[in-house]
């Protein structure tokens, strides 16, 4: 009889969403304003990562020094989530719904803000 370990891969980093000092978590938040369909994709491509680390494209793209970004796309349009790595943890920083080809500045800046605090904290 086999061991249920074996059944199943295993996860190579697991994921945590960044809080802020306040405890808000934004993309946990962004996450819930999404339709169903959305989130299930999302979460199935956040899901591919943690069992396939490290990742190139399609699924991830590395953005910037320790930042890269899980691709997501729907019918309706696509989606970023920006992550960094703690040790072992896959940190989601941002989420956004992507409107142009390249991932606006703003968009990493935000997340690199919070990828300061948490090293920070």
């Amino acid at each position: 009889m086999k061991s249920r370990d074996t059944d199943h891969p295993k996860k190579i980093i697991s994921v945590r969403f960044y809080s802020s000092m306040s405890g808000a978590e934004p993309v946990k938040k962004w996450l819930k304003s999404l339709s169903a369909e959305q989130r299930k994709i999302i979460g199935e491509d956040i899901k591919t990562v943690e069992f396939g680390w490290p990742l190139g494209m399609p699924v991830v793209k590395s953005l910037e020094k320790k930042l890269w970004e899980v691709r997501s796309s729907f019918q309706d349009g696509i989606a970023r989530v920006i992550f960094t790595l703690v040790e072992d943890q896959m940190i989601l920083l941002h989420g956004f719904i992507k409107k142009t080809q390249k991932t606006p500045q703003k968009e990493i800046k935000l997340a690199l803000q919070r990828a300061k605090e948490i090293k920070e904290a």
